[in-house]
Order: structure tokens, then C-alpha cells, then sequence
């Protein structure tokens, strides 16, 4: 009697489990993801893919800049760049970005006093999406993800900008911190809460893509040897 009563609820319950494998994913319950990780160098981009289903406010936030316990429950330290964020639909389209979340959403930074992480809250409509973080001030282009960002190809470009203080930092090449606080110089390190969605990945790390005027000679050079190979065909 119990071996039947066993198999009959097994058999219920894969039936209950195909019954609800058939149900939107639109209606699932939204779940909180953490991300960490680092940068090579100031005009990295991390992008991030996540779905939103119905009735969901999400949050995107980071944790880095002055440190905290993310979604995760894990503690971040503190001392990571200035991060800023920006917001695609499905298909690319820009929606919107962040730079500072500001004091009350985010914490003080204990070295700057800055509320520097970023913050972003809004009602998403039901779909795919992708956010980008980033290093301030490589914001994005817009009106696409394809269009890149202002730094791109500009490698350590807050070293460049003079945002290092060299007397506190003399060794710094990259992650400068714009506040110029002495003693302030930053490190690479990033970590981002993705707050109800229904499903969230990180993507490979991207690398500042070259400039237009980069792109041409790339090209022109790609050209040059495509012609001397169909010279070298000919001849031969």
C-alpha cells in the first residue's frame, strides 16, 4: 500500500511539475543576483544580461566604490573606481544611466566621504535586458549599445586625465579617482546586485574597442595585405 501511495504521488508530481513548466515565465517569482569581479584598465566594459517578468521593480546597484554586504550577503570592501551604469532594452536601444546613486541610496565612501556607488530603481517592463557598468566618466554613447562609450580605445584614461594624486599615488596607472583626495587612489576591483529580475548572466569582459581613426588604419592595413597576397597569387 505504501509503494503505491509512493508511486502515485511521484507520478502527481511530475504531473504538477509539467503543469507548471508550462507557465509563462513572465509569472515567476524575481530574484536578487550578485556579481564581482575586476578591470584590466579604465575603459573596460561589463555588460550584464537579465529578464524582467511581470510586475517586478528592479534595482541595479553597486557596491565597490565604498563597500558594504551585497544582495549575496557577502562583505565588499571598499576602494573600488568610480562606477557608473547604463540601461538597454532588448534590443539594444538606450533607456537611460547612472553615475551616483547619492547620499541616502548609497553609502559614504570612508576615504572620500562620496556616495559614488551607483543606484538605479524602476518599474521594467516585462523583458530582456542589459546593463553595462562601467568606469566613471566612460559613459555611454547612445542611442545604442552598438554605439559604444566616450573611452573607448583610451585604454588608462583616468591616469591620462590627471585624476592620480602622484604625491599619495605615485605608482597608480589606472583607477584614478577624480576627487583627487590624498591618499584616495583607487583599486580594480567592481561588484554589482542585479535586485528582482527573474534571470541574470554576466558576459565576457570587454575591452575598450579602438577609436574610428584606429579602426581605419586597422583597416587600411587589412586592405594593404589582402591586395600584396592577391599581387603575390597573380605573379605566381
Amino acid at each position: 500500500m505504501k509503494a503505491w501511495k509512493k508511486g502515485t504521488l511521484a507520478a502527481l508530481g511530475l504531473l504538477v511539475g509539467g503543469l507548471f513548466a508550462g507557465i509563462p515565465s513572465a509569472w515567476a517569482t524575481p530574484q536578487n543576483f550578485s556579481f564581482t569581479g575586476t578591470f584590466n584598465q579604465d575603459d573596460n566594459v561589463q555588460l550584464f544580461h537579465f529578464t524582467v517578468g511581470a510586475g517586478s521593480t528592479v534595482v541595479l546597484r553597486t557596491w565597490s566604490y565604498a563597500g558594504g554586504t551585497n544582495a549575496a550577503g557577502d562583505a565588499i570592501a571598499a576602494g573600488g573606481f568610480d562606477p557608473i551604469l547604463a540601461l538597454f532594452d532588448g534590443t539594444g536601444a538606450y533607456i537611460d544611466q547612472n553615475d551616483d546613486g547619492g547620499c541616502g541610496s548609497v553609502d559614504p565612501d570612508a576615504m572620500t566621504g562620496e556616495c559614488w556607488d551607483t543606484y538605479f530603481s524602476a518599474a521594467l517592463a516585462p523583458g530582456d535586458y542589459t546593463v553595462a557598468v562601467m568606469e566613471y566618466d566612460n559613459f555611454a554613447n547612445g542611442p545604442n549599445l552598438s554605439d559604444g562609450f566616450e573611452r573607448d580605445g583610451e585604454g588608462n584614461f583616468t591616469k591620462a586625465a590627471g585624476w592620480c594624486d602622484d604625491d599619495s599615488a605615485p605608482n597608480a596607472v589606472g583607477f584614478c579617482d577624480v576627487s583627487g583626495t590624498p591618499g584616495g587612489a583607487r583599486d580594480n576591483h567592481w561588484a554589482f546586485d542585479l535586485l528582482g529580475v527573474e534571470s541574470a548572466t554576466q558576459q565576457p569582459p570587454q575591452v575598450g574597442v579602438p577609436e574610428p581613426s584606429e579602426l581605419g588604419l586597422m583597416g587600411g592595413g587589412l586592405l594593404l595585405l589582402f591586395w600584396l597576397s592577391r599581387r603575390r597569387w597573380h605573379r605566381a
